[in-house]
Order: C-alpha cells, then structure tokens, then sequence
C-alpha cells in the first residue's frame, strides 16, 4: 500500500490556489481597511472575522451538500469550478473600489466594498469544505497524513507564490513613499494562479475513478479502517469526548495562529516601521520552514502517532511566539534570528497541521467525509472569528505588545486540551531505508 505522490500532488493544486488567496486576503484587506478606509483595529477586526462568520455556516453546509452530489465530474470539483470561477471575477474588483474611494471617498464606495468583499467570502466559502475533502475521498485512511502533509504541501506552495509576488513588487523601496498603494497587479497575479492550479487539476484528475479505487480497497482491507463510526451509529461517548477535546484544541491553536498571520503586517508597520514586503518575508521564512517540514512531518507522524507529532508542534509553535514577543520588542529592525524563529513557526504549525484534520476524519465513515471537514472548519473559523477581534481591540486599546504573549498564551492552552484526545490516531509503522518513504514516482 503506497500513497501515490503524483496524484495527491495534483490534487493538491486545488488547496495551493485557497491558500493563496487567503494569505493575500488576510495580509492586505487589513492594510485597505486601515489605510484606504480607516477604520480603527477594533472594526478592522470585525471585518476580518466577517470570513469566519459566514464559514461558520457555509463550511458544514457545502461539506454535507457535496457528500450528496453526483455529478458526472464527481462530488466535489463542481463546487471547485465553480466557486473558483466566482471568486476570481469578485476579487479583482475590490483593488478598483479601493483606488476608487482613495481618489473620491464616498459613502457609496465604501458601501460597494463591504457588500463586494461579503459576496467574494460567500464564493470562497462554497468550495472550501469539497475541496480539502478531495484528498481523503482518494486516498485511503492509513495514508492520510502523508496525503495530508503533500495538501497542506501544496497549500503552502499557493502562500509563498502571494509572498514572493509581495515581496517583489510591494518593497520598502517601492511603495514605503506612497500615500496610497495599488493592488491591482497583485489581486491579477493571485486570480491567476487560482484560475491556471484549478484548471490542471480539472484536465488531470477525474474524480469519480478515484473515488470508487478507493472505496474499493478499504471494503477489502476492513482491518485498516480505524472508523469508530461504524454503520451510521452515533459515536460512542468516549469517542465523543476525544473528538471534542480536538476540536476544542484546533479552535485554541487557530486563535493563536491567526492573531499572528492577521496582524502581522500591522503589527511589523506600527512596531518596526516596516511595510508589506518586509513583514511579507517574515511571513514567507515561516510558509518556507512549513514547506520542507510536511513531507518529514508526515513520515515522522506515520512512526510516533499523530497525536505526539501534534503535542510536540504545540510546543515549539509557543515557544516561537514567545520568542517573537522579544526580538519584536527589543529590536528595530528584522534580523537574522527572527527569520529563524520564523522558519520554525512553520515547521511547528506543518506538525500541527498535517495530523489534525486526519485525526478529525478518522472517526467517520466514507461516506461523511465532507461532513466531518465541514466540522473541522467550523472549529477552526470560530475560533478566527474571535481572534481577530479580540487581539484587535488589545492591539487598540493595551498595545501592539500583546500580539506575541496573546498567541502564545491560546497556543499552550491547546496543548494541555490535546492531552486529552484518545482517539483518532494512526497506526504507527516501523520500516527502515527507503522502504520507509512510502511514495510512488
């Protein structure tokens, strides 16, 4: 039994052109609504949680929906194609109404911005759910966190793609004079690695094949299915109690994540006077360290447990943060050291990462996958509808100070909840040399 890299690969694509998106969204609406429209942290925040808010309720739904579909194109890539070709056209228009309102502020143009973005969030939210529940709808459950690891792999990919752009063309140099920056070029860089990683995944991939190789082989393999879900019977209450105490975990973990990757750029521009490119390279450091981490991740989880993978990304992930309250404070300037602290915040959260949304899914049947992603998500977003407001009004109203301690607080939060999950992991295996990479070419 051997994870097929390629097509996990492939896969992946639809994950790299979400976290691309995403990375863009949270380092520069944030800059928008300050900059352009400014508006204090404290609604700033509230506007940044709008995403979670409505993910809340579209993540479960379109999940669920897309575990009923039948299409001849599968059960997932027509909310793929589509939602993807509805954010695209929304997303390019917000750079215009930002310059717009910059030029002429009006009460119509802001107006036109909010509804704008509320409908750009309701597009991304009806393909998240299918589109991460495409990897274990084709691969089987032993494999997952190595097919994981290659998703989030590849979702880390789309994040350095918006760095590297930022970075270039949004430098001190560049733009550091400017009353005012324009977007466009890089909302039109984003949408078009969105469109071009969707649609290869579309000629390449087909769905409906994969889906039934899989089902095929884990109703032969009985004994590798660790689904405590078994027959569509409720979960039994010790399995309940683990899958809450994860759940609770993912939520504390992505209070303290998020309040970083939300307020990062502000935090670098207020505390450092730095702007979007030098906190983009910070950020970039860290989505590199994530990216030569997964695939070691996955093996490492594969041997110890998903379980202590996670405990030990838990621990570092606090550390880091702690050691970000200090060299941001003591120092005036990025240096050598944050960007190492920075490597290991991505190495921590790849940990984290990999195995969470496996153990999740562990304990449901085929058959719910999408419904149990849309849980994971549900957790997850709140837990960011409430971060960005929370650690925005401290920014506002104690100081920028608190952005470091406020993270690494939730992040050993999460730790002692993990301790407490009991289910939902994975066989470790014990194989040596090449044997244990596991891996078609």
């Amino acid at each position: 039994m051997k994870l097929n890299k390629k097509t996990t690969v492939l896969v992946g694509l639809a994950f790299l052109s979400i976290s691309a998106f995403w990375q863009m969204y949270d380092n520069v609406i944030p800059l928008m609504l300050k900059g352009t429209f400014h508006l204090n942290e404290a609604l700033t925040g509230a506007v940044m949680a709008a995403d979670n808010i409505l993910a809340l309720f579209l993540l479960p739904f379109f999940g669920a929906l897309s575990d009923r579909t039948d299409t001849r194109i599968g059960r997932r890539m027509p909310f793929i194609l589509g939602g993807t070709a509805a954010a695209v056209v929304l997303m390019n228009l917000l750079p215009l109404l930002d310059n717009r309102y910059a030029a002429a502020p009006s009460p119509a143009a802001r107006a036109a911005f909010v509804v704008l973005l509320g409908l750009l969030l309701i597009a991304m939210g009806t393909y998240r759910s299918p589109a991460v529940a495409l990897m274990p709808d084709v691969t089987v459950k032993p494999l997952r966190s190595k097919g994981n690891a290659i998703i989030n792999l590849m979702g880390a990919v789309g994040g350095v793609l918006y760095l590297a752009a930022a970075s270039l063309l949004y430098s001190d140099a560049r733009v550091g004079h400017l009353a005012h920056v324009d977007y466009r070029l890089l909302f039109a860089i984003v949408s078009a690695i969105m469109v071009l990683s969707v649609l290869i995944l579309f000629l390449t991939i087909r769905e409906p094949a994969l889906a039934a190789q899989t089902a095929r082989y884990e109703a032969a393999h009985p004994e590798e299915d660790l689904s405590e879900d078994v027959g569509g019977a409720a979960l039994p209450p010790p399995v309940r109690r683990s899958l809450t105490f994860l759940l609770l975990s993912i939520s504390l973990w992505y209070i303290a994540y998020n309040a970083v990757t939300t307020w990062f750029t502000t935090y670098v521009q207020e505390l450092m006077g730095r702007a979007l490119g030098g906190a983009s390279t910070c950020l970039m450091v860290a989505t590199a360290g994530a990216i030569v981490s997964y695939i070691p991740i996955g093996e490492i989880s594969s041997r110890v447990g998903r379980k202590r993978t996670i405990l030990g990304g838990v621990v570092l992930l606090s550390l880091c943060f702690a050691a970000g309250y200090v060299l941001t404070t003591l120092c005036d300037e990025i240096n050598g050291v944050m960007y190492l602290v920075f490597a290991l915040v991505g190495l921590a959260w790849a940990a984290i990462n990999v195995n969470s949304l496996p153990m999740v899914v562990e304990m449901c049947r085929g058959s719910d996958v999408g419904k149990f992603t849309g849980t994971y998500y549900t957790f997850s977003m709140a837990a960011q509808v409430v971060t960005p407001v929370l650690s925005g009004w401290l920014l506002g109203h104690v100081g920028y100070f608190t952005l470091f301690p406020y993270a690494a607080l939730f992040s050993a939060a999460s730790f002692v909840t993990m301790l407490f999950v009991r289910h939902g992991d994975s066989r470790t295996e014990r194989r040596r040399g090449l044997e244990a990479f596991d891996v078609d070419d």
